[in-house]
């Protein structure tokens, strides 16, 4: 059982290797995990653990790397098949509150009777519910529940509301997410299916000899060792590199998760193709501080302000997202969804891009959707309508506008 489990992880082209396997299976023999109860004499499955104790084990003794902790995840489930990864976070409203029993699907006709709140009265009606609610309510207008019209809690419809202890998006009508999200890095080790990515991006290249002098000039030593009669005379060069600098900047999770592969081949394709590249992750939109890992986003923060004090005004700039999200939460102060940002984030953008002058927004949404999205309009105009598709053209046309 072990031994195709080893060769599952390298299927999904994890680097694991054969010592690894062996520590896991020293490990499991020395009962370092659950009770410790004698294994079978073939070693070929762990006895008296649970799947949660294995998962754990075999993550530490097999992944040395944190960016692999979501490729390991897939290829553990998918063996296992059915395995559960829980998330305790603590939550202020009670849990059988938003328990899920039945789910609501209304037609456009009657979600268009439905009235909206503005964003003051939404927060404001939400204060009151959390002081006067004491139970459970299901399929109500008002309450605080599931499958309902009322536009806080889960599993229900609501043109506009606050979406509370539902497991991911249905709908995408929320302004706000009450519960703590975990998303994941992009992976960018991701191998491309063509090049055209690649081909695409090296419009932006600019090379410069810069550094120490260790490749051989050819054509120089030739003219150089012929002008000294027929003495060799070698010259060095520094070697050729790519001097520009990017500073990228991804939207992750969300409507994001739709477009993972797409911006999984971007990010590799970028990190191959730039020497000097710079990358953060935001979330829907930019706002005081951005973050380099997923997993530690709230505990390793990075201020917006010292990102953009930090870096100069010729790296290029550009944004990866779908620009899909509620008004709200560029144009409104406290508009993001999951914490209340004093300033709005279209503040934060004008920054951006007033401090790095060469920028660009690459969204991965088909062109055709973006008039429909009165969000991605907002962007254009903040980004100079500098918005392009995550298209072979697209890239071409961007990488062209920033090399003007």
């Amino acid at each position: 059982m072990l031994l195709d489990f080893f060769y599952t992880l390298r299927t999904a082209k994890l680097p694991v290797s054969v010592k690894e396997y062996l520590t896991l299976l020293e490990a499991l023999q020395k009962g370092v995990v659950g009770p410790k109860t004698p294994q079978r004499e073939d070693d070929s499955e762990p006895s008296g653990y649970t799947i949660d104790d294995f998962y754990y084990l075999a993550r530490t003794a097999l992944v040395k790397d944190e960016k692999h902790y979501d490729k390991f995840d897939r290829a553990f489930a998918a063996y296992f098949k059915g395995v559960e990864m829980l998330a305790d976070f603590t939550k202020d409203i009670p849990a059988e509150w938003l328990r899920k029993s039945l789910e609501l699907n209304l037609s456009p006709e009657e979600l268009a009777k439905i009235e909206k709140m503005g964003w003051d009265q939404l927060m404001e009606t939400l204060k009151k519910r959390l002081e006067e609610q004491k139970e459970r309510h299901e399929g109500g207008s008002k309450w605080i529940g599931t499958g309902g019209t009322s536009p806080f809690g889960a599993y229900g419809q609501n043109p506009q509301g606050i979406r509370i202890g539902q497991d991911k998006g249905r709908n995408r009508s929320a302004v706000k997410v009450w519960d703590q999200r975990a998303y994941r890095d992009y992976d960018d080790t991701q191998e491309l299916g063509t090049r055209n990515i690649k081909v695409a991006l090296r419009r932006l290249r600019k090379f410069a000899r810069e550094g120490h002098e260790d490749e051989l000039d050819l054509d120089e030593t030739i003219s150089k060792t012929a002008a000294n009669a027929g003495y060799l005379d070698i010259k060095m060069r520094p070697e050729r590199h790519n001097n520009v600098k990017v500073l990228l900047l991804m939207d992750v999770g969300g409507t994001m998760d739709d477009h993972i592969q797409r911006v999984e081949e971007l990010f590799s394709a970028t990190k191959t193709e730039f020497k000097h590249l710079e990358f953060y992750y935001f979330h829907n939109c930019v706002y005081d501080f951005m973050w380099k890992n997923n997993r530690r986003r709230f505990a390793e923060k990075f201020e917006t302000w010292d990102i953009i004090r930090k870096y100069n005004k010729d790296y290029k700039l550009i944004f990866v997202g779908d620009a899909t999200m509620s008004p709200y939460e560029i144009l409104q102060p406290g508009g993001s969804v999951e914490y209340n940002n004093e300033e709005a984030g279209a503040e934060w953008l004008q920054r951006l891009i007033h401090a790095f002058p060469e920028f660009a927004w690459i969204n991965p949404e088909p062109q055709g959707v973006w008039q429909y999205r009165q969000s991605i309009s907002v962007i254009q105009q903040i980004m100079h309508n500098r918005m392009y598709p995550l298209t072979l053209k697209g890239l071409e046309d961007a990488m062209r506008h920033l090399t003007k």
